[in-house]
Formats: structure tokens, C-alpha cells, sequence
């Protein structure tokens, strides 16, 4: 459903030099399964996910969402993607019927599906007592449900969640983390973006671990820990971002189910 093939950006610094933002990312997110994007504010992740967005051409490689290149057919495969952000906003004076509508109408929703599945997402979260209430009169914790039935709203294959949890209590996470499975079991596949590691171990099937732009280290939580000899994403993070030759790899280490990979020294 999601393909990323050598994704990689570059930007142009004063006096002819070159930052690489992103560089050579390689990696696959079947329909069922949340992939974790992981890594330190600035390591990459959400230039590599503005372009599978298509909202940045990458220097060169793509990435394709259900056969939609996003570089060439950004609008197909908008119309494919749910984005859940902790940086997007609500418009304050719509009501949260009218502002789910609104972008079910802009996604080119019919309006008898898109009304059936107001319905449906106003049952799953919540959200009937919320309907005709303004955007403005609502608790962080009840635009967070907002912000994640407009991503589905389309009912996209694919969902998108950068930084989701950011600036939540341990209720609004909790949303978060039933939200991700409900994703799981209707069939999506969803990304999630991050640098809380000890949460991502509760969000997702599959990780990459990215550092300066290079994604180092890609597989489950098992196969992670038979690579690198450390038992949580933080301490094989931080043993793969100081020392040990995955660091310097051209390609992400991949240990398959059932490998007697040898440990990261």
C-alpha cells in the first residue's frame, strides 16, 4: 500500500554546499500494518513525509501510495491519505458537523457516504454530543477526536499520524493508542511519525530507526533487538546513533523472523 524507494532531498546551503535531509530511504508498509517512523527532531521523518505526501519533490527516488507516484500524481494520492498532525488546527467557528463535512466534500466524498460515515466516527469517538457544538468551545482533548475522524472522514487506505501525540496526557495518548488499532484491524496502513520511542513500542508492527536523514535499522521490535543486543527502542537507538558500523551503512540493517543475527558491537 505504501512503497518508499531511495527517497532522497536535498537542499541547497550558501556557497554551493548541500544539505542531505533525506537520504536513500528504503522501506514498505503492507495494508494491516503501522509502520514507525522514528528518530530525533531533525532526523528526517517529516521532510520523508511531506514527500510521500507529494507536498516536496524529492532530489530523486519516490515513494508511491496504492500505485500513485506522489511526485507525479499528488492529488491521487492525497485523496488516498488520512493526515492526523499535532500541529494542524481546527476551524474555530464551524461546527464539528460542518468542518467534517467540509473536508469530506473537499476529498470529493459523496455526501450519502460521507454523511453515513459521520455517523459511524461520531459512535466510534465519541462524538454526537460534540456535532453542533463551534470548534472553539471544544477541550484539547475532545478536538483531538476531531482531528481524527477528519482524517478519516474519506475513508482513506492510508493514514499518516506525524508526532500524534504530542503535548497529550495519558488519557488523550490512550486515544491515540485505541485509535491505531482500530486503523490495524479495518485494514489501514498508517505511518506513525515520532521521536517518543517508549510509545512507538505500543503503536506499531514494524519500526525504522532514522538518523541524519539515513533510515539505520528497519524490522520488528524482535528482529531490532536480535540486531542490536538492546532490549527497547531507546537503548538500540542510542547505541546505533554513537557507535557500532550500522551507523555508517548505505543500507537500513534488516534482520529476518527466525535469523541468528549476531548482535551490534
Amino acid at each position: 500500500m505504501i512503497e518508499v524507494a531511495e527517497l532522497t532531498k536535498r537542499f541547497p546551503l550558501a556557497g554551493g554546499a548541500e544539505l542531505v535531509a533525506v537520504d536513500g530511504v528504503s522501506f514498505t508498509v503492507l495494508p494491516g500494518q503501522v509502520y514507525g517512523l522514528l528518530g530525533p527532531n531533525g532526523a528526517g521523518k517529516t521532510t520523508t513525509i511531506r514527500m510521500i505526501l507529494g507536498l516536496l519533490r524529492p532530489t530523486s527516488g519516490e515513494a508511491r501510495i496504492a500505485g500513485f507516484t506522489s511526485a507525479t500524481h499528488p492529488d491521487e494520492v492525497k485523496r488516498r491519505v488520512g493526515l492526523v498532525s499535532a500541529s494542524a488546527g481546527l476551524y474555530p467557528w464551524l461546527t464539528v458537523r460542518e468542518l467534517l463535512m467540509y473536508f469530506a466534500h473537499l476529498y470529493g466524498a459523496p455526501r450519502p457516504q460521507a454523511l453515513g460515515e459521520l455517523a459511524r466516527l461520531s459512535q466510534m469517538l465519541g462524538l454526537h454530543e460534540l456535532l453542533d457544538r463551534r470548534c472553539a468551545t471544544l477541550s484539547t482533548g475532545q478536538k483531538q477526536r476531531v482531528h481524527l475522524a477528519r482524517a478519516l472522514i474519506h475513508r482513506p487506505p492510508v493514514l499518516l499520524l506525524d508526532e500524534p501525540t504530542l503535548g497529550l496526557d495519558v488519557l488523550g495518548s490512550q486515544v491515540i493508542v485505541e485509535y491505531v488499532s482500530l486503523l490495524r484491524d479495518e485494514g489501514k496502513a498508517a505511518i506513525v511519525t515520532t521521536h517518543r520511542l517508549e510509545e512507538a513500542e505500543r503503536l506499531c508492527d514494524r519500526f525504522g530507526l532514522m538518523h541524519r536523514g539515513r533510515l539505520v535499522c528497519e524490522g520488528t521490535l524482535a528482529e531490532l533487538q536480535a540486531v542490536t543486543g538492546a532490549s527497547s527502542l531507546t537503548d538500540m537507538f542510542l547505541k546505533l546513533a554513537n557507535v557500532g558500523p550500522a551507523i555508517g551503512r548505505t543500507e537500513p540493517v534488516q534482520a529476518p523472523l527466525g535469523s541468528e543475527a549476531e548482535p551490534v558491537s
